[in-house]
């Protein structure tokens, strides 16, 4: 398997060779000082690049199922000496250990949300979200458009942006911001789309 550009190993093809890390941060429009929480960070590529190249000063977490991703992530907190990073290996539709009811600002999943829909375990993934981000905190998704394409993965796993929004409806978390253009340029068009979720 290749590795990404930071070296880390992940389940998976990492979205570092084909997703705009700076692209997806933007969206994000943080100041900086919030608790963040890359849910699914895979090898990290985005964590990294919120600490590094952002200057991010609040708690960072990085979450992932897969125990090879949280000890690349220790490495790279103990070799640069990251004092606000803390991962933690979790099953998120399990909950995740260690964090706080309404605790944190922001949660990014990035091509993480339709592996729920494939193991049907949508309901408990959403209500550890709801569980754990502050009043006002946002849930942000990102992931492949509901299109038949060979790339990503099966048609059946994907969720519309309407799909998704009578999912988080029934957990009283409503639909803030969406935006359909980001992503992979692909024949069909933007791959992804980015939606946000708020607590009603």
């Amino acid at each position: 398997m290749m590795l990404p550009p930071n070296g880390h190993r992940a389940h998976g093809f990492s979205s570092a060779f084909f997703l705009n890390s700076d692209e997806i941060i933007r969206e994000l429009k943080l100041k900086g000082d919030e608790t963040f929480m890359d849910a699914g960070c895979g090898d990290g590529h985005n964590v990294i690049k919120l600490l590094e190249d952002y200057d991010h000063r609040g708690t960072v977490y990085a979450v992932d199922v897969y125990d090879a991703s949280i000890e690349d992530m220790e490495a790279y907190k103990k070799d640069n000496n990251v004092e606000n990073l803390i991962n933690i290996e979790a099953d998120i539709t399990k909950g995740i250990p260690g964090v706080d009811d309404e605790s944190v600002d922001v949660v990014l999943m990035v091509n993480v949300f339709h592996g729920f829909k494939a193991s049907r375990t949508m309901d408990e993934a959403i209500d550890e979200l709801a569980r754990i981000i502050k009043a006002d905190g946002k849930i942000a998704i990102m992931d492949y458009k509901a299109w038949e394409v060979p790339k990503g993965p099966p048609t059946a796993f994907r969720s519309s942006p309407s799909e998704l929004e009578e999912v988080f409806a029934v957990h009283n978390l409503k639909m803030t911001y969406l935006n359909e253009e980001i992503g992979e340029d692909i024949p069909q068009g933007k791959s992804h789309y980015f939606i946000v979720f708020q607590k009603e």
